[in-house]
């Protein structure tokens, strides 16, 4: 198969469920077919239209004649000493290497059974937000991935957790390389493909959208009424030390963040995760923490404190111990619901696009100030 035959063909993992069912009603096909399709791409993850054994063989030669199924490679992987897994995937790009990270995290019972398994996923190669203690946003933003793309890190990675594990992965967090609702459609359509009955059908709630705070996705998210957990990078309680690490803060403050906060919590009557990077002397003092305690306050919140995971050329650094427990201390006095996620895979680069940085990549649009 040449690059101009392939170039001709429907991509069907580009197709979102309803626009299979299109394609297959423009070749006549009864409608339970494109059920079959579906299923043979998404829960059974196959690549060669061979293998969909309960289509007939004159339509799976009509099917290799006008579609083709593309796939992201595994290029990479690395196991850590506390069992996270990091994968580097290679896209299908002509004449690109764009490669993007996902990280499966397990966590264990005390025989070392596996109790939870979270993938943390990729949803754009780089990002273009340039937060200051990102790897992934001294990238830069080279381009979206589609939503076939994000679907096969998770496939791929189920695969794997049901060999290694003998059980399939448990939650899904949008928080790899990018900004997910900066690539709004294709991170929802993933989402739902991945909770459909045909596909992996993980429960929406245990699927966690994240965002640096882009107030009107935040707002689509609501009317549009999507089912998923939403969580938002936070990472500074004010606009002055926002500003500094997080360039979204200049053009959407805390105070449209309150706002989109507000309403999203208005249409849906669900809580808000805050992810809050703590690190050391720049967001870890006391009056940091009676600071967040009041944006928690916005709506119904809880607080993941996330123990930085330190990033080779960054300035900012894990806080220390004894910052954290003062920090926590004056949560609990403010009645913040927290909780303390300790860094994992140190030992693998398992920072968002550490990996994608050591393999090379150059440097894409971005808001960062140089």
């Amino acid at each position: 198969m040449n690059t101009a035959d392939t170039l001709q063909k429907t991509d069907l993992k580009s197709l979102t469920k309803d626009e299979l069912a299109h394609f297959c009603s423009e070749l006549g096909l009864q409608s339970f077919r494109s059920d079959q399709i579906f299923q043979w791409l998404y829960q059974k993850g196959v690549s060669d239209f061979e293998d969909m054994t309960n289509l007939s063989k004159d339509l799976r030669d009509k099917l290799r004649e006008i579609a083709t199924i593309n796939r992201i490679k595994l290029v990479q992987q690395q196991e850590s000493k506390d069992g996270t897994i990091k994968f580097l995937f290679q896209l299908n790009d002509p004449e690109k290497e764009y490669k993007v990270e996902a990280v499966l995290i397990p966590d264990f019972f005390a025989d070392g059974a596996a109790r939870r398994l979270t993938v943390c996923v990729s949803s754009q190669v780089g990002c273009v937000f340039g937060c200051a203690f990102c790897a992934t946003g001294k990238m830069g933003l080279f381009r979206n991935l589609t939503h076939g793309e994000i679907v096969d890190q998770v496939q791929y990675i189920n695969d794997l957790a049901e060999e290694k594990y003998g059980k399939k992965i448990t939650n899904i967090v949008y928080m790899g390389m990018g900004e997910p609702l900066h690539n709004y459609k294709a991170v929802t359509n993933s989402a739902h493909i991945i909770s459909d009955p045909l596909s992996i059908e993980l429960s929406p709630k245990r699927i966690t959208v994240s965002t640096v705070g882009l107030t009107k996705q935040i707002k689509m998210l609501a009317d549009d009424q999507e089912p998923f957990n939403l969580a938002i990078s936070l990472h500074a309680p004010t606009d002055e030390k926002r500003d500094k690490i997080m360039p979204i803060n200049n053009s959407m403050n805390l105070e449209s963040l309150e706002d989109a906060v507000k309403h999203y919590h208005k249409m849906t009557d669900r809580s808000v995760t805050y992810e809050y990077l703590l690190f050391d002397n720049f967001n870890d003092s006391p009056q940091d923490a009676r600071d967040l305690a009041k944006i928690v306050k916005w709506v119904p919140s809880k607080v993941n404190i996330i123990m930085y995971n330190n990033v080779a050329g960054v300035e900012l650094k894990r806080a220390r111990e004894e910052r954290l427990d003062n920090f926590m201390r004056e949560l609990i006095k403010n009645d913040v619901r927290a909780t303390v996620r300790r860094s994992r895979g140190d030992d693998i680069d398992a920072g968002c696009g550490q990996l994608a940085i050591r393999e090379g990549a150059p440097k894409g649009k971005t808001m960062a100030k140089n």
